[in-house]
């Protein structure tokens, strides 16, 4: 068999899926219902218009449909583009490359923009992209916010302002599959066309919901979109929106009512604490990683993110071995390095329903594992410099005050 019981618990620091938290196992443990009687309406009814604050935006649309992130892509692809439109979309490491690759397959003209992995986007040639289209033949930006292989967090706002400065009508679409409901995100105030999320992320979710929201100019350019969809159209949603009944296929009951709890929990804790949690927890592992004498595989500060942490390690540590080791010997499941950086990086995922002394069990575990391996860390150190920063900066638990 695949899995092997140990005992206690797994600690789960991939960056995603992530640890769901009790409420939310015991909210989906549930029968099913018939999700056409008014009970699963009204609920799906109060989940759209909640779902749009963890977006920040009071004028999207939200779509949450039973897929992954992958599938939340194609929607935001297929339903505001054609085939054949130019799109700008920025390869910045394995999951910026995935969707790329699906532009591609989909029959879009993809303007490639390559940075080297560890580094985020490369908005100066945005600019001169912009700048020389000036026939508006470009018709999206596609940008991942946060590259979960390497750790990458993009200026969401920063792309919106050389939007505006060249006066580009272009698409804004973004990835927010392990940024939304963790790091700073605001769709209305950065000019956001289209974003998406997966429920195994932040939201701290099983797999299965991915939630797109699109702003009015989206819905608008959804109307002449020629791209084929079927599952993935929004105007089959729109319509069940209009009958009052929502769902124009099966949903999955459970989870909308584990998205119902979770959404309680970020609320009860407010979504700005969420945020400023996250950024606790990056800053505590990053302070680890130095401690440890290794680097960060994201190369500028102004790139660090608070979801996930990828480490790279010496050249003679393949850092597959520290993710086996860790899992076989301490029940400690990390992120492998993918791709380019495959064995050369390990990944920490720091994000969703997690906290301080989660995190500094991880570490502790991270710091065995490089002794297991040969790399010659002292004990207790990154541990002891994670702990010095939380305990000067962790408040009080906000419902608890």
């Amino acid at each position: 068999m695949d899995y092997v019981y140990g005992p206690g618990r797994n600690h789960l620091f991939v960056p995603g899926p992530v640890n769901i938290p009790e409420p939310v196992l015991r909210a989906m443990n549930r029968n099913n219902e018939d999700y056409r009687s008014p009970a699963v309406p009204a609920m799906t009814k109060i989940l759209l218009e909640d779902v749009k604050k963890i977006f920040k935006t009071t004028t999207g649309t939200p779509f949450m449909i039973p897929t992954t992130g992958t599938g939340a892509w194609e929607s935001a692809l297929t339903n505001t583009l054609s085939p054949g439109d130019r799109i700008v979309s920025f390869l910045i490491g394995q999951f910026s490359l995935l969707w790329i690759d699906q532009q591609q397959r989909l029959n879009f003209k993809v303007d490639v923009v390559e940075s080297e992995w560890g580094q985020g986007a490369n908005l100066d040639i945005l600019a001169s992209k912009l700048a020389e289209d000036t026939a508006h033949t470009i018709k999206a930006i596609c940008i991942v916010h946060n590259e979960t292989a390497t750790g990458v967090t993009n200026n969401l706002a920063q792309v919106r302002r050389i939007l505006d400065e060249y006066r580009h009508p272009a698409l804004f679409l973004v990835d927010g599959v392990s940024s939304i409901c963790a790091l700073d995100f605001r769709m209305d105030e950065w000019g956001v066309d289209v974003a998406l999320t997966g429920s195994q992320k932040a939201l701290s979710l099983p797999t299965g919901i991915g939630i797109v929201c699109a702003s009015p100019k989206a819905l608008e350019a959804s109307k002449t979109a020629k791209s084929v969809r079927v599952f993935f159209d929004w105007n089959d949603y729109l319509k069940f929106y209009k009958l009052g009944t929502y769902w124009p296929y099966t949903p999955s009951i459970q989870l909308l009512y584990g998205l119902r709890t979770a959404l309680d929990l970020i609320f009860e804790e407010g979504l700005d604490n969420v945020i400023a949690r996250h950024s606790r927890l990056g800053k505590a592992t990053r302070l680890a990683v130095e401690a440890w004498g290794l680097k960060n595989c994201t190369q500028s500060e102004e790139w660090f993110s608070d979801t996930v942490t990828a480490v790279l390690v010496p050249p003679y540590i393949d850092s597959t071995e520290i993710v086996r080791r860790a899992w076989k010997r301490y029940n400690l499941s990390l992120g492998l390095g993918l791709n380019k950086i495959a064995g050369k990086v390990f990944r920490i995922g720091h994000l969703g329903n997690l906290n301080e002394l989660q995190l500094l069990g991880c570490l502790a575990g991270v710091e065995m594992v490089l002794r297991d391996v040969g790399y010659p860390v002292k004990l207790g150190s990154g541990v002891a410099a994670a702990s010095a920063y939380f305990q000067n900066n962790t408040p009080l638990i906000p419902s608890r005050i």
